[in-house]
């Protein structure tokens, strides 16, 4: 048996060190020389953001009208879009500054984007669970839904978490009467639920409740009023099977944390933010819309976590302005020069094949010169 020995290499340090830099300065170039690309669907996706821009625009028209008080510091994107701290119909706790980050016309782009990787195509049709708690979102994924044509079966609930459309006489569902009835957006929810703990409303007092019964019969909705969590789950199962069965639905659509659309906290964070193709292959929390859907297969896009979106997407998460239009890493993103890669990748081979060919020579030269 032979025995193994280490010998050095003859060369010296100096040409080991010229390799390295060559090598950093090639990665530097490849790094530093991204070149801009335009993503897929960019009409479509530019189309349905300046789509929400306009609903969102027409919303600031409306509350001026109404002499409704926007107030600068907690929207300063002017739409009126972020709602109270505390009123008669806010159901729980919110977070300002998500609700601020989600007032971007371009998360419109974001869902549209979604729907296309989902399968989804023009005239398909897809269930909604909406929340009063992001209005903006819920524009955003209207506007996405008209630009493919898609039909949509929405359900949306009455109350808001703080900051959201928590205002009693211009709720949710009040903004999309008047975004339908001005031609901007072609949809209307189904039916309305109270919202809140339980899709209940419980711990909003009696006045609000009045409220939120008022706001059903002024935009003409039917009302669903459960006693338990499991009769509310299986009330909006009826309604979305009295338009298509569950399983012929192209995708089901979650804004917000509704209860029964997305079941307990654990069972909301089985389904990542965003895209969802897949049921969660542990699923051990209560049931839910959600689950009930992705088990027959349908897509799921789930919008919660709206910092965490926004920042894997490229939108601002500190809104002074509101973006425009077409910004984002979904309209354009930057990637690497694929011949500058290819360029870098045969000089480094070629490197590497010369200094081991020579390596080779000069190891022969020493053995003959012992």
């Amino acid at each position: 048996m032979k025995g193994m020995y280490w010998r050095s290499s003859p060369r010296s340090v100096g040409y080991y060190l010229v390799f390295g830099i060559f090598s950093l300065f090639v990665l530097y170039l490849v790094e530093t020389c991204k070149q801009e690309t335009v993503q897929p669907h960019f009409e479509k996706k530019l189309q349905a953001a300046k789509i929400a821009l306009q609903a969102f625009q027409e919303i600031r028209k409306i509350r001026l009208e109404r002499n409704k008080e926007i107030r600068s510091d907690f929207d300063p994107s002017g739409y009126g879009l972020i709602g109270e701290f505390f009123t008669p119909v806010t159901s729980n706790l919110g977070v300002l500054r998500a609700k601020q980050i989600s007032i971007n016309p371009n998360f419109a782009a974001l869902v549209l984007d979604y729907l296309i990787k989902a399968g989804v195509q023009k005239g398909d049709t897809v269930a909604v669970a909406f929340s009063g708690s992001f209005p903006a979102l819920n524009i955003c994924v209207y506007a996405a839904a008209k630009v493919l044509d898609l039909r949509v079966v929405s359900i949306s609930s009455l109350s808001s978490s703080q900051w959201g459309a928590n205002d009693p006489e211009f709720l949710w569902v009040d903004m999309e009467r008047e975004l339908e009835k001005r031609n901007i957006l072609p949809y209307r929810s189904l039916a309305l639920s109270l919202g809140g703990v339980e899709d209940r409303a419980l711990g909003i007092p009696k006045e609000g409740i009045s409220f939120l019964e008022r706001a059903a019969l002024r935009n003409s909705k039917p009302l669903l009023k459960s006693s338990s969590y499991s009769d509310s789950l299986e009330e909006r199962r009826r309604l979305y099977e009295s338009v298509l069965p569950i399983s012929q639905y192209k995708a089901y659509i979650n804004v917000g944390g509704g209860t029964v659309s997305v079941g307990s906290k654990s069972g909301s964070r089985e389904f990542v933010p965003g895209l969802n193709l897949k049921l969660p292959i542990v699923s051990k929390s209560r049931d839910s819309l959600m689950k009930d859907f992705s088990k027959e297969g349908v897509p799921v896009l789930h919008l919660v976590s709206i910092e965490s979106i926004a920042k894997e997407n490229g939108f601002p998460t500190s809104l002074k302005e509101v973006p425009l239009p077409g910004e984002g890493k979904i309209f354009k993103d930057l990637e690497y020069n694929r011949w500058l890669v290819l360029f870098a990748l045969v000089c480094e081979l070629a490197l590497l094949y010369v200094f081991f060919k020579t390596d080779s020579f000069l190891e022969e030269d020493k053995d003959q010169s012992l």
